[in-house]
């Protein structure tokens, strides 16, 4: 079975018509023996910039601000966990710091230094 290939000018151009309503959808979908999910895919896509010449300004800004977005996200897990890692250092530490003052009285003991 071969696949159709669609220019990015003639799927614009559906997407046109759908847009400005003189064309139903199901219109649309029969007259280029098109599916109505492929018509609403290229309606995203149209919406998301991606079937324009040129990307949109705004479509690269979205696309840069969900990439940065991401990356905040990754930032913020690894900021967390970190916090949570000193943190458990510090209560290891004061642990330790608590445990060696109960023992420092009886080492003097052992040594004779008994007052």
């Amino acid at each position: 079975m071969k696949y159709r290939r669609f220019t990015q000018d003639f799927k614009r151009s559906i997407i046109e018509q759908l847009l400005s309503e003189t064309v139903g959808p199901a219109e649309l979908c029969r007259r280029h023996h098109i599916s109505s999910g492929l018509l609403y895919l290229w309606k995203k896509q149209y919406a998301d910039g991606k079937l324009h010449a040129e990307p949109s300004r705004e479509a690269e800004l979205a696309a840069r601000v969900r990439e940065l977005e991401c990356l905040l996200g990754k930032v913020t897990l690894e900021n967390e966990f970190l916090k949570r890692a000193v943190r458990n250092n510090l209560k290891r530490t004061e642990r330790k710091e608590s445990s060696l003052s109960k023992t420092a009285p009886l080492s003097k003991a052992f040594k004779g230094d008994v007052h």
